[in-house]
């Protein structure tokens, strides 16, 4: 027995687990999803607006509220905590990689393939970035491979358990409820035609189960909707009509756009689109039936996202559950068979070993040359990395010689666990802006708490800045007299001098305290996303003594 089955079956996993989503949990700076969400969390708290939400004061109804919920009850738990907040999220992502183990192991019966479905699930870098991330998507994929799971299960037992069909149920509306309908689309419904076109369970006297499954879904996912439209029918009604016509209009992209999408599976680049050759695999592959249902499962997503007009990168996120569980099928078969690839097979193996081996082999001269030259790195996580890389690489090397996929399966993974433990803090860093001077400082300025922030009507405010200052920043119409007296003392952000935005009139009135200039770009000047938006001064306004 290995770590690869029963007795270790779930020691690998959860060894890296815990470091995928949880190392250096803080390394990375937020974006702009992560600040909506943390900011209409914090709004819920401290304004008790947790049925119907609102972001920097406005309506925030284009979101499910679950993530949203769940950050605000780690708002009121620990406040003002990146970390905290990115541990619900870190926990979906090891969710979603237990289900998928589990469901693995349902479908070929086999302890190895569940585990290296997955490893190589546990080493997809978007999975990575969105499992410590705190924001929607990872939620309504988790929950949603959770409900696949049980349904899966339940389907082919039996036994009727009407138990499971109310938790898949139960999962499902958990889903709809973090994002409605994407994880139902992307990942349910190609799921559901795989298994209809290839495991077809037998569903007689299964059809009250399903029902039952159907109102538990119902019941627990819309029941916040139905609130919503009964207390704001009009802006419920909009926010519909924008979500909507988005898909239709909004990124749009011609429905070829993803035909990169095995890039998104990073060191397994090479090994998806091999593992698309059906006519070649099709009468060699060992496990036929797991390779085909895998195979519809990834093709069927692939096709439905690209269907829709409005595409992104990040939507491709469902697409890695079922490719993980394809390019398993591959690497097993390269386990199962006895004589030595041939052909096709043999250069697809050596391609991608050696394709990682060198890869792997420039880890540490990267490391030095980007990290150590540039002061982003130190000596001992250079040196660390440089070990971890090195003991990598000869297994890999090794793997590839000898053909034994689990062996490079784990020091695949091994080389993501280092990266993670030792390097993240230095991608984090950068990603950092060295002119930058944050108005997060001001978060925590004593003679500031208690004042309202505003900024200009007429200059719209990033929703990042109301994160990082922690509190709102209202618009203002800064040249009616009259609205700004009634407001002072306030603090304003302006992308010019406070004398160049408010009246002449005003100013002779009031006393004005400059805070300074304030640079929130996670970039430095002349980067692409160096946004202008991000360059504000904070001035005190009160009335004149």
């Amino acid at each position: 027995m290995t770590l690869f089955t029963k007795k270790g079956h779930w020691l690998l996993p959860g060894l890296f687990m815990l470091i995928t989503f949880f190392a250096n949990l803080d390394a990375l700076p937020t974006d702009i999803m992560e600040s909506r969400n943390i900011v209409t969390g914090r709004e819920m708290v401290s304004d008790g607006n947790w049925l119907v939400p609102t972001m920097n004061g406005e309506l925030r109804l284009e979101k499910p509220p679950l993530p949203t919920w769940i950050s605000g009850i780690v708002e009121s738990i620990v406040p003002n905590s990146l970390t905290a907040q990115r541990v619900p999220a870190a926990m979906m992502g090891c969710l979603w990689t237990i289900y998928l183990l589990l469901l693995a192991r349902i479908v070929a019966r086999r302890d190895d393939y569940a585990i290296t479905a997955a490893m190589v699930f546990l080493t997809c870098y978007n999975l990575i970035l969105m499992g410590r991330s705190a924001t929607w998507d990872i939620y309504c994929h988790a929950f949603m491979m959770a409900a696949i799971y049980y349904l899966t299960r339940t389907l082919f037992e039996n036994r009727h358990s009407l138990r499971r069909f109310v938790l898949a149920g139960a999962l499902m509306g958990l889903s709809f409820l973090s994002k409605g309908p994407v994880a139902f689309y992307a990942l349910l419904l190609p799921y559901l035609v795989a298994l209809a076109t290839v495991l077809r369970p037998k569903m007689s006297g299964k059809w009250a189960g399903v029902a039952l499954m159907i109102l538990v879904m119902t019941a627990v996912g819309a029941w916040w909707y139905v609130y919503l439209w009964g207390l704001h029918p009009i802006e419920a009604s909009q926010v519909f009509h924008k979500e909507t016509s988005s898909w239709a209009d909004h990124n749009t992209r011609p429905w070829y756009y993803y035909w990169r999408f095995f890039l998104e599976m990073g060191v397994w680049a090479v090994l998806v689109p091999g593992a698309l050759a059906v006519g070649y695999w099709r009468r060699r592959v060992t496990l036929k039936r797991e390779y085909v249902f895998t195979l519809t499962w990834t093709v069927a997503c692939l096709v439905l996202l690209s269907l829709i007009p409005e595409k992104k990168t990040r939507y491709l996120l469902p697409l890695l559950a079922p490719c993980s569980m394809l390019v398993a099928t591959i690497l097993i078969h390269f386990r199962m068979t006895k004589t030595k690839p041939v052909g096709f097979a043999k250069w697809l193996w050596r391609i991608n070993g050696w394709t990682t081996a060198t890869v792997v082999a420039a880890i540490p001269v990267l490391g030095y040359y980007f990290g150590i030259r540039k002061g982003i790195v130190g000596w001992t996580a250079e040196t660390l990395m440089t070990l971890v890389a090195l003991s990598a690489l000869a297994a890999i090397i090794r793997a590839t010689r000898r053909r034994q996929p689990l062996l490079y399966v784990g020091a695949v993974t091994t080389v993501f666990a280092g990266i993670e433990l030792f390097m993240l803090p230095a991608v984090g860093n950068a990603f950092g802006n060295p002119q930058g001077r944050s108005i997060h400082r001001l978060a925590d300025r004593t003679e500031l708490k208690g004042l309202p922030f505003y900024h200009s009507d007429s200059q719209p405010i990033r929703i990042e800045l109301v994160y990082e200052v922690g509190r709102k920043i209202l618009p203002l119409n800064l040249h009616d007299e009259r609205l700004v007296m009634s407001r002072l003392p306030m603090v304003i952000v302006t992308q010019g001098y406070a004398r160049e935005e408010l009246p002449a009139a005003l100013i002779e009135k009031t006393d004005t305290v400059s805070y300074g200039y304030f640079d929130d770009n996670k970039r430095p000047k002349g980067y692409k996303h160096y946004n202008k938006a991000f360059l504000n001064y904070v001035t005190l306004v009160k009335n004149k003594k």
